[in-house]
């Protein structure tokens, strides 16, 4: 969508015509409220929004295009309003934009963002953008929260059985959600959410988005890896063939290769292909094999594959008294991973004495497409209008019938309380200085600029 007037709801065309006559100024916020997904969250993905969307001018012809398309469609339009916007504003929308920093990991109900119009004139425009807006920040936000729930969980096990956790964790989840997602735009959004918490991707979108976005010169690395196309185009009587070539294609010092390797038979694959036909020229590479199990049981399957590796190949015992395979193999599973099911696979590797070194993980749609909005319920909601005597009164909302979508009144703040955690308060009660929410965006001009590897520091404090 290239016409801003047309990337919101219907409804909101009408909105200009329902506000109080007095209004002058309507404040709102973004906050992703208690739910029962995470407790906490990393804020992040507003800075695409700003640079590529509101640093793009609204033109003379996206305000007849957006005339048109509501008179055939049902809704009033303002014309005024948005002719303004481009002869007065230079088709800037008259807005400031307050956040936190972005990788601030916050806890839920605390405001992320809060809009408000800066031309007295235009009070409807702080809500018309809610529709955008809140796309450009939950989804993003929503996935590098899922990203750091699973790190969590991978740490937990490495800390238990790893010599060396912290370098063993950039690389321990992989996304391979490219293909899982609705769209380019989501590929790149998503997939660079997830390289806030990690260093492995497949999903080049994500590349490109973060060079793009946040001056990233390279934030994800990748491998080369077999499919089973390449794989079965060999035949199966040429298997064992197919699996060499990859050895002796993708080998050097520091080298890794993935194969899949469940297109027939994948206890063969491994004990009597990688584990015997191929042992000898698998040990005397520079390089290390991974194996990949891509069907059966998630947990199961791939647990297997490790002993049966370690039954080939042996390995070592570290010093927290876990097994470690040889460092010329190790396995990555990716299909069916989720939350549940690595956690499960890491306790199943930790009950059998294999260190969580033997394995990577993988996710896809489960990573990039599996989460909605209401996954951290994510909100944007007035809390404030400023009347034509510049006075600020409070807007709020309370349903009788669910308390929980009841909103916060007065335009808001955060600070960080006695105990550390960041808290919501009044912007009115807060002293100068205070409010760690500052000015990013003001009527066309972007104040802060983040770049990849800060946001990377505030999310390690997850």
């Amino acid at each position: 969508m290239t016409n801003f007037i047309l990337a919101t709801d219907s409804y909101k065309q009408s909105h200009f015509l329902q506000y109080p006559p007095e209004a002058r100024a309507i404040s709102a916020y973004v906050e992703a409220r208690p739910n029962p997904f995470s407790d906490r969250l990393i804020f992040f993905g507003l800075q695409p929004y700003l640079i590529g969307m509101l640093g793009t001018p609204v033109t003379a012809a996206d305000v007849d295009e957006a005339e048109a398309v509501c008179a055939a469609h049902g809704e009033p339009f303002n014309r005024a309003g948005w002719d303004a916007i481009v002869t007065r504003h230079g088709g800037m929308l008259p807005l400031e934009i307050r956040a936190l920093p972005e990788g601030t990991v916050a806890p839920a109900g605390v405001p992320l963002v809060e809009v408000v119009n800066t031309d007295p004139a235009m009070p409807w425009l702080t809500t018309f953008v809610e529709t955008a807006l809140l796309r450009a920040v939950w989804y993003p936000t929503t996935v590098a929260t899922l990203s750091a729930r699973c790190r969590a969980i991978i740490r937990a096990g490495l800390e238990r059985t790893s010599d060396d956790p912290e370098g063993q964790l950039p690389f321990k989840l992989h996304d391979f959600g490219a293909r899982g997602v609705s769209s380019g735009e989501s590929a790149g959004l998503g997939g660079m959410a997830h390289l806030v918490c990690f260093q492995g991707t497949d999903t080049m979108e994500a590349l490109a988005a973060a060079r793009r976005w946040y001056g990233a010169e390279m934030a994800g690395f990748s491998i080369p890896a077999a499919e089973h196309s390449t794989m079965t185009s060999w035949g199966r009587a040429r298997e064992t063939a197919a699996y060499a070539n990859m050895l002796d294609r993708f080998d050097g010092p520091g080298k890794i290769v993935a194969v899949v390797s469940d297109s027939y038979d994948l206890d063969h694959a491994v004990s009597g292909i990688w584990g015997e036909a191929l042992r000898e020229k698998v040990l005397t590479r520079q390089g290390v094999l991974v194996v990949r199990p891509d069907s059966g049981d998630p947990v199961e399957t791939p647990a297997r594959t490790v002993e049966a590796l370690w039954a080939r190949f042996g390995g070592s015992v570290n010093a927290k008294g876990f097994r470690v395979l040889d460092p010329h193999v190790r396995v990555i599973q990716g299909d069916g991973m989720n939350l549940d099911s690595i956690a499960r696979l890491i306790d199943r590797l930790i009950g059998k004495g294999f260190a969580i070194d033997n394995i990577a993980f993988g996710m896809g749609g489960g990573l990039l497409q599996s989460t909605t909005r209401d996954t951290l319920r994510f909100a944007m909601k007035a809390d404030a209008m400023q009347d034509d005597a510049g006075i600020w009164h409070d807007v709020s909302k309370s349903p009788a019938t669910d308390p929980g979508k009841g909103s916060k009144a007065g335009r808001q703040a955060v600070v960080r309380g006695a105990d550390g955690r960041l808290e919501a308060r009044r912007l009115d009660a807060c002293a100068p200085g205070e409010d760690l929410m500052t000015p990013v965006w003001r009527n066309g001009e972007l104040l802060v600029r983040h770049d990849f590897e800060a946001v990377r520091a505030r999310a390690a404090l997850w």
